[in-house]
């Protein structure tokens, strides 16, 4: 979905909070896919979701960021699957 500050891989709705999910792949390299959310990426992870927020109407004080990644091996086969929910906003 594309907001003015940039790009929300999903958007959700658990219970009343409003869920939006950057979804991070691997295939086969080095490391794991969480690694690759530095705190200029979830800033803007943040930003985006607070301009959809605004853009829809809704209340950004039910608010979450989660990450979701996958991870592949050589042969494209799935090696790990992360789900974690909440990310904190960085401190500026």
């Amino acid at each position: 979905m594309r907001v003015a500050s940039g790009e929300i891989d999903l958007v959700a709705r658990e219970g009343d909070d409003i869920v939006c999910v950057e979804v991070r792949t691997r295939r086969a390299a080095p490391g794991i896919a969480s690694e690759s959310i530095t705190p200029a990426k979830l800033a803007r992870m943040w930003r985006c979701a607070f301009d959809y927020c605004e853009a829809n109407g809704l209340d950004s004080h039910r608010l979450r960021i989660d990450l979701v990644t996958v991870e592949l091996d050589a042969s494209g086969l799935l090696s790990n699957f992360l789900h974690l929910r909440g990310l904190d906003a960085p401190v500026e």
